[in-house]
């Protein structure tokens, strides 16, 4: 457990903790959240000690603390990705080397009788059981799983760092900190720099996590499905929900009309107070009366202002003009990258491929697999083997991370917005520029001071106040806290063009899209319908895969798969299993018109689907826990993606027993 205790910090004149006092319970799956600049880095490089308080205390307990930070982290870049990830386990080979030097000295002494040889034997003892206890044997097969997981190909493991990019290296980075498994994990942001098949299996391998995790990050998907208590800060506090974070909306809605009724309230009184005061100031007979008012309001304990949510900040885009039914249309199309390793084909013969007026397109697919390049091909800036036709009437805007680049260092960022906007005023750029985190004075600042992040706002902001009836946005929510990310969604959701966007951010794309193409294997898929119609339609097919190849394997090896599958090793339990809700009012009121009869048959068969899904969900772990699965990174997904399938059907399945149960104990009373 982690205490800290009325802790003040301040720069520059302007606080960022006042008094704060805050207790980070063990084992807990913690959310931290706040709008950008409210302290939430900060506070994290106070709990690991980078940062100085100006007052107060931390008590630690004892706990192992480890921290992903934003920016990356220095490393090795000559050594290999897998040498990187396994310095993880630098404490294992101290062990091991002491474990061969004792084995040495045992081998060295002739008399077996001596104090000395018993020490040495103590030793061993003891290295054996650290070296047990950190599961040394199993550490390379771990590291490859974990940075499979984050999407690293297996032939990708023994080339150096330096070859890869900076987000790439922060995945290794965060494999190492996961691999290192301290008591308590700090995440800045961890899912900056990955797609969405890396967040979900981070979102599952965090779930099973033993440890205490706290998370600051813009991802409603991880906020909502992975955190077990949502910790706001503002106004230099922290302020915990015992829930997650579409929890701590609905609580903070409730908590702040009674913090803004209590505060209106107590206006009234010191207004009433101030008044009387005033009144008979002069009174010789009021005199007492009036000197216990003004006592009073002494030693009142006035009640802050409750902040506000910022409900008011919005846009809307420029009303698009009419463009032809056919936006922009693909033939069959390839793509390759010459590369010092040899030609990198990210497309090859891709189905043809139609954008339809009024399309709200999601560009989905691991790092690597074209989603960025496919933007620009339809956006017209890449070349390509294949053929683009543009409709009529169309016009296009193209939001990618290098248009900050395209800026004007001399303009202030006012400027740069106002020169692609066409009819608004002013005062409806500031507040466009104040939905993108650009507020008061700071809309005046050059280009040329700002930071990268700060920078990519700005040109998103001159792109969305730009005309045009084709929006392509390449990752528009990297920068953005969760609160803009609203804003944009909001500005999307009414706009009446086409737009096709790349995002890893899984709540904005559900909000946002109607149709996903998932880039994959050198083409495109197309699904109609949202990014969670879309996912479960994945889901099914991956499930159904696992099935089909479950029953086609020969009885033997099935009983096979049963005998490994005991002495397989399991994963960690989920700390979320400890705390699934209980059945709902509305399950149990469902099943208790049924009659007894049916109600014991519908339980009995519910037992039975339980047993034959924890059969399913045992083999999938044992499968999961075998190294040679990795090697096959479409296989592994499936599997990994089989299991979170089972696992859902499991905790539905036991919420529907559970409901049974209750209502057949009643009947027993």
């Amino acid at each position: 457990m982690i205490q800290l205790h009325n802790i003040s910090l301040a720069f520059g004149g302007r606080q960022i903790f006042d008094k704060l006092s805050w207790t980070i319970k063990d084992n807990k799956r913690i959310g931290l959240v706040g709008p950008n600049g409210a302290g939430k880095t900060t506070l994290l490089k106070v709990l690991t000690g980078e940062q100085d308080i100006d007052e107060g205390s931390i008590q630690l307990g004892g706990s192992s603390l480890g921290y992903l930070r934003q920016e990356a982290e220095e490393a090795n870049i000559e050594q290999s990705v897998i040498e990187e990830a396994l310095t993880a386990f630098e404490n294992v080979e101290a062990l091991e080397a002491r474990e061969k030097e004792i084995l040495a000295e045992l081998d060295r002494e002739t008399d077996h009788t001596t104090d000395r040889y018993e020490r040495l034997l103590h030793d061993l003892d003891d290295v054996h059981h650290a070296l047990h206890a950190a599961d040394a044997h199993t550490a390379k097969p771990r590291a490859e799983s974990v940075l499979m997981g984050l999407g690293f190909a297996a032939e990708d493991l023994e080339r150096p760092l330096s070859t890869f990019s900076g987000g790439w290296r922060m995945r290794v980075a965060l494999a190492r900190l996961l691999l290192k498994a301290p008591d308590v994990l700090l995440l800045d942001e961890p899912t900056n720099h990955l797609d969405i098949d890396s967040i979900a299996w981070l979102e599952a391998y965090l779930k099973a996590y033993r440890g205490t995790i706290v998370i600051v990050s813009h991802d409603r998907y991880v906020l909502d499905r992975l955190v077990t208590t949502t910790a706001e800060m503002a106004g230099g506090t922290v302020n915990e929900f015992a829930g997650n974070y579409s929890f701590y909306l609905t609580e903070r809605v409730a908590q702040r009309e009674i913090q803004r009724s209590a505060f209106i309230n107590q206006q009234k009184q010191i207004a009433e107070a101030e008044r009387f005061i005033e009144r008979f100031r002069a009174k010789a007979t009021k005199a007492r009366q009036v000197q216990s008012r003004v006592k009073a309001l002494e030693k009142l304990e006035r009640l802050p202002e409750p902040e506000s949510d910022g409900a008011s900040i919005s846009f809307r885009f420029p009303a698009p003009t009419r463009s032809a039914r056919s936006v922009v249309s693909l033939s069959t199309f390839s793509k390759v990258y010459p590369s010092d390793e040899g030609p990198i084909e990210v497309f090859r013969e891709a189905e043809p491929l139609v954008v339809e007026r009024g399309n709200k397109i999601a560009l989905i697919g691991r790092n690597g697999a074209g989603k960025s390049t496919l933007a620009r091909i339809l956006g017209g800036t890449e070349p390509f083997d294949g053929e683009r036709r543009v409709g009529r009437d169309v016009d296009i805007n193209f939001f990618a991370q290098h248009t900050a680049d395209t800026l004007d260092p001399r303009d202030t960022i006012m400027e740069a917005v106002q020169r692609a906007a066409t009819g608004q005023t002013e005062t409806e750029i500031r507040s466009i520029l104040g939905a993108f985190l650009f507020r008061g004075d700071d809309v005046f600042k050059p280009i040329k001071v700002l930071s990268g992040g700060e920078r990519s706002r700005v040109a998103l902001a001159k792109t969305l106040v730009a005309p045009a009836n084709f929006l392509i946005l390449d990752e528009p929510t990297n920068h953005l806290d969760i609160r803009s990310i609203d804003v944009l969604i909001t500005a999307m959701q009414q706009y009446s063009g086409t737009f096709a966007v790349v995002s890893h951010d899984r709540h904005f794309l559900d909000q946002v899209a109607t149709e996903v193409w998932r880039v994959e294997d050198g083409g495109v898929q197309v699904y109609p319908g949202t990014y969670s119609e879309f996912r479960w339609h994945r889901e099914r097919q991956d499930a159904e895969g696992a099935e089909a190849t479950r029953k086609a394997r020969p009885p033997k090896a099935r009983k096979a798969q049963k005998e490994k599958k005991k002495q397989a090793p399991k994963p960690p339990p989920e700390p979320a299993e400890v705390n699934r809700p209980g059945p709902s009012d509305e399950a149990v009121a469902k099943y208790a018109s049924m009659n007894t009869f049916n109600l014991r048959r519908l339980h009995e068969k519910t037992e039975a689907s339980i047993m034959e899904a924890e059969e399913r969900k045992s083999e999938l772990e044992s499968r999961l826990s075998d190294p040679s699965l990795y090697g096959d990174e479409s296989e592994s997904q499936r599997t990994t993606a089989a299991y979170d399938v089972v696992r859902t059907e499991l905790e539905e399945l036991y919420g529907k027993w559970e409901s049974l149960s209750e209502v057949l104990g009643n009947r027993k009373r």
